[in-house]
């Protein structure tokens, strides 16, 4: 923990810390300096609070419960663009959530055959992992995946449809850009008329040339790893080891060697961005490489499909002067598009959101693997701490935050937390320690378990990307399509009002959305009752509105502190400390109080107004 400071020393610390003048622009991230007081930041909340739904697309309205292993989109189902109605669009807006990341519509490898129907054939299964494939193999990036599509030949006609629907119920819709890699199968039969496609004009000869699309293997053919198993018992279409490839290609994770491993992304591809990995990364941007021309065209046609932002995924895979130069190209066409990026790299966060023109970046290594600690009881509050203090310290508002998406486990899985009430204060920091957006994954709500083996994506606590199935708990919630929670237990109901009641909280209270920050550690870890590795406290803030969080991560444990607000936080809050204050918990719509003696009950959260006692 910090070292605790006296409380008249730190009061005529925060006094000075406050009357530092503010910079006079809040739209760059600027160095942080040093600040006296500890327990807060110089940083000045900007409000991005997003609130962010994912949908796995092909899952989300998915009805049939067969959930045979490697089952066929027949067998198992499919979710469609059409089950996303207005009743479902409705409930989800109802949740307090702002945008839908829209997961899995680009059209990608799979060995479904969409022939017969007017769409693309089947890949040859040697190179997609899953029957229903990766969404993150694009096969043609000015495509839509077939699978979601009641009538393929139409299909991208049904995505703007559903664009179009989405912004009619009050919500944005986000989708995926994958930059860094291709499905080995590439090849687009959409793209727009004149448009060249990617590795039609390369030189294959050559190993690395600056307007090459791709990375080669020049005299070695590919060896596909022959573990990779799609089907498991079964074969795919073409499986048999030979998928022919001539001059081999480099895999997507940077493996330049005719023969990936099983645990590579065997299945993809990595373009170039112009870099020369092969020769200490020597850099060749300028002129502006043929690849950086594809992808901004590609941004700029699904910007102009009214799309509203972009998830990108594995951004540090991809230089930052190419994100430098391509955001503000996009934001020619659509000034207001949002860019998220997917990054893992603590130390390259500025660069990214600085040189990189990024809006926002994944708080996973930070904040997220701090929670999951200390939701499965190795971590303690000082994880939390360090991510504001220092991680994201001046940035704070730029950083996504989630307990769950595709790549993550279920919070209900036996591989997490096995109990989705973990997330209730994890969530509740997660939405409220910042004034940036915040995520959760469909069925988190109801706390789904991704219980079971799905096919190739095996019973790993995931909710499957590769395979076909139907996500049982949110089955229950969306209720033969009725998406009005019908099946659910007493439990599940209980868990989805938490998350309505904080998503709402969090989409409408000034001091989250705008407010400055203070955390209470200090003030309290000698404090009776006050159990400092288990219980975090802070202060949201604005003119408006005075907030005081609290949250509970003992599983088992009911706690009673007095919680001491110090006369320094007190003052930065603009309120006199020789006055009375209420303190109504507006999370949980309890009445107000006039003491802050809290009953801090296992696995509980709460958000106090604070007002002058009339």
């Amino acid at each position: 923990m910090k070292k605790l400071l006296l409380p008249a020393v730190a009061a005529s610390l925060a006094l000075a810390a406050f009357s530092l003048p503010l910079p006079s622009s809040t739209s760059a991230v600027s160095e942080p300096f040093s600040l006296a007081d500890p327990n807060t930041t110089d940083e000045v909340p900007q409000d991005h609070k997003l609130v962010i739904y994912q949908v796995m697309t092909r899952l989300f309205g998915n009805k049939t419960a067969v959930n045979k292993p490697y089952g066929t989109n027949v067998e198992n189902g499919v979710g469609k663009f059409n089950d996303i109605n207005d009743l479902a669009l409705q409930a989800i807006k109802k949740m307090g959530v702002s945008h839908v990341w829209y997961t899995g519509v680009l059209e990608h490898a799979t060995m479904s055959d969409f022939s017969k129907a007017g769409g693309p054939g089947p890949d040859d299964a040697d190179v997609v992992k899953g029957r229903a494939g990766s969404p993150y193999a694009i096969r043609d990036y000015y495509d839509i995946a077939p699978d979601l599509a009641v009538d393929v030949k139409t299909r991208k006609q049904e995505f703007e449809a559903l664009v179009k629907r989405t912004h009619a119920n009050g919500l944005k819709v986000i989708i995926d850009f994958i930059p860094n890699h291709v499905a080995r199968s590439y090849k687009s039969n959409a793209k727009p008329v004149g448009t060249l496609d990617l590795g039609e004009k390369d030189d294959k000869t050559k190993a690395f040339a600056p307007n090459n699309n791709f990375y080669y293997l020049p005299g070695k053919t590919l060896i596909v790893p022959a573990a990779g198993n799609p089907l498991g018992k079964a074969l795919g279409p073409k499986e048999d080891g030979k998928f022919v490839e001539t001059p081999a290609k480099a895999t997507g994770n940077d493996v330049f060697s005719e023969a990936p491993k099983v645990d590579d992304w065997y299945e993809t591809v990595k373009l170039n961005y112009g870099v020369d990995y092969q020769n200490g990364r020597k850099t060749y941007f300028e002129p502006v490489p043929d690849t950086w021309l594809k992808m901004r065209d590609i941004l700029v046609y699904w910007a102009q499909k009214d799309v509203d932002g972009f998830r990108c995924d594995m951004v540090e895979m991809v230089p930052t002067e190419f994100w430098a130069w391509v955001i503000p190209e996009v934001k020619k066409v659509k000034p207001n598009v949002i860019f998220m990026g997917e990054a893992y790299n603590p130390k390259e966060y500025r660069n990214y959101l600085e040189k990189g023109k990024f809006d926002y970046l994944y708080d996973k290594v930070g904040l997220y693997d701090g929670l999951r600690r200390l939701m499965t009881g190795s971590g303690n509050t000082e994880d939390i701490t360090k991510v504001w203090s220092e991680e994201s310290r001046g940035f704070g508002s730029r950083m996504l935050r989630f307990l769950e998406n595709h790549d993550e486990q279920r919070i209900a899985s036996k591989d997490f937390a096995g109990d989705p009430r973990t997330a209730i204060p994890a969530m509740t920091v997660s939405a409220t320690l910042g004034s940036g957006p915040v995520m959760l994954y469909f069925g988190q709500e109801v706390g789904e378990p991704a219980n079971g083996s799905e096919g190739f994506s095996g019973a790993d606590g995931r909710t499957t990307i590769f395979d076909y199935w139907g996500v049982p708990e949110h089955q229950k919630w969306m209720n033969g399509g009725k998406f009005d929670g019908g099946k659910l237990d007493g439990v599940q109901k209980q868990l989805r009002d938490f998350y309505s009641r904080l998503l709402n909280l969090t989409s409408t209270s000034d001091a989250i959305r705008k407010g400055k920050f203070y955390e209470l550690q200090d003030a309290n870890n000698l404090g009776k009752n006050y159990d400092q590795r288990r219980v975090y406290s802070y202060l949201r803030y604005t003119d408006k509105q005075k907030l005081l969080i609290i949250a509970n991560f003992s599983k088992d444990v009911t706690l009673t502190p007095k919680i001491e607000i110090p006369k320094a936080a007190m003052q930065a809050m603009g309120l006199d400390p020789t006055k009375f204050y209420t303190y109504t918990d507006v999370l949980n719509k309890a009445p107000a109080t006039e003491s802050l003696t809290i009953t801090l009950t296992p696995l509980s959260a709460y958000v106090f107004e604070i007002k002058p006692k009339e």
